[in-house]
């Protein structure tokens, strides 16, 4: 797979050739899909151009910057099945690897994912995901809380602060009928902030998966615990370069490194695993990675979140265009 061209507004030096316009970047090129890595407000009218021209997309997360426009989008290219969203959580290699697990059927049918991670659409994807809960209606209630924290670490770097700050946290219910619900509990900067610990919890009806931690039941008066393990290559005299290796829970190997000889952090192992399942996907060999229905589900419920913890009230998803 190969970047063959950077559609930019003001052409300047890129690893990869420069075009002002995507008809053009699409003629010189030949792209088998477009990456639109724009804002939520510039994402739709890229999409649509994208669609018109015939070609695949992979669109930012949110896809839309409010729910009015994420139907006006729907409403316009839902229907060409040439749109997906880059939503690269779910592939975390921990996150795939738990998701295989619960699969398993080692905790029971999944009833509950709690997320304390990531934000919004984000930890609506992997709620989803590790329950396997398609898009549907879904309730939101939420509310906020202040308290001091450090932020030592952001967006741009670190920060040298040494005193905390107010920081807020929001709290979330969201239903998801069925007898399935999600829990968020994100404080601002928290992806960042190394002084909030990363948590994901799945109840099932014979058992949780907390982490890398399962207690399941294992039969009459018999309660299990074990875990899911790391290999992590390149550490004391082990010389075979650094990288994950896989993740298993006893014998079985649940995710597996496709890029064993890359030193590349999860992020990096997510989204390349994301860009490569689009191209199989472009080229008709592979299913969709992320379809335009999901990633508009998942951005509605973030935006849920936002109005349910700004507003008080319960704020429900019961009609949406994308079901």
């Amino acid at each position: 797979m190969e970047c063959l061209g950077v559609v930019v507004r003001t052409p300047r030096p890129t690893p990869a050739p420069t075009f002002t316009s995507l008809e053009d970047a699409l003629a010189a090129t030949g792209a088998r899909f477009v990456v639109a890595s724009v804002d939520a407000a510039a994402a739709p009218d890229v999409v649509r151009a994208c669609v018109a021209a015939g070609v695949g997309v992979l669109t930012e997360t949110p896809p839309a910057a409010d729910p009015d426009r994420l139907r006006a989008l729907w409403a316009d290219v839902g229907a060409s099945d040439l749109v997906q969203v880059a939503e690269q959580y779910p592939r975390y290699p921990s996150h795939a690897a738990r998701r295989a697990l619960v699969a398993s059927g080692i905790i029971g049918t999944p009833t509950q994912a709690q997320v304390s991670s990531t934000q919004l659409h984000h930890a609506a994807a992997l709620m989803r995901f590790h329950l396997g809960v398609a898009p549907g209606p879904a309730t939101v209630r939420a509310t906020t809380t202040t308290a001091p924290l450090l932020q030592p670490l952001t967006r741009a770097g670190w920060t040298g602060a040494t005193e905390p700050e107010p920081a807020t946290t929001t709290h979330a219910v969201i239903d998801l009928k069925d007898g399935r619900s999600g829990v968020y509990d994100f404080t601002d900067n928290q992806t960042r902030n190394l002084l909030r610990v990363r948590r994901l919890v799945v109840r099932g009806t014979h058992g949780e998966l907390d982490g890398e931690d399962v207690v399941a039941w294992g039969g009459p008066e018999t309660v299990l615990t074990s875990r899911i393990e790391r290999r992590q290559a390149g550490h004391d005299l082990d010389m075979s370069g650094f990288a994950t290796r896989t993740l298993a829970h006893g014998a079985d190997v649940l995710w597996r490194n496709p890029w064993p000889g890359k030193a590349w952090s999860d992020d990096q192992l997510a989204t390349a695993d994301l860009l490569a399942a689009t191209a199989r996907w472009a080229d008709g060999e592979g299913k969709e990675p992320y379809p335009l229905r999901e990633g508009c589900q998942d951005a509605a419920i973030g935006f849920a979140i936002e109005r349910a913890a700004a507003g008080g009230e319960a704020v429900r998803l019961t009609d949406e265009p994308w079901w």
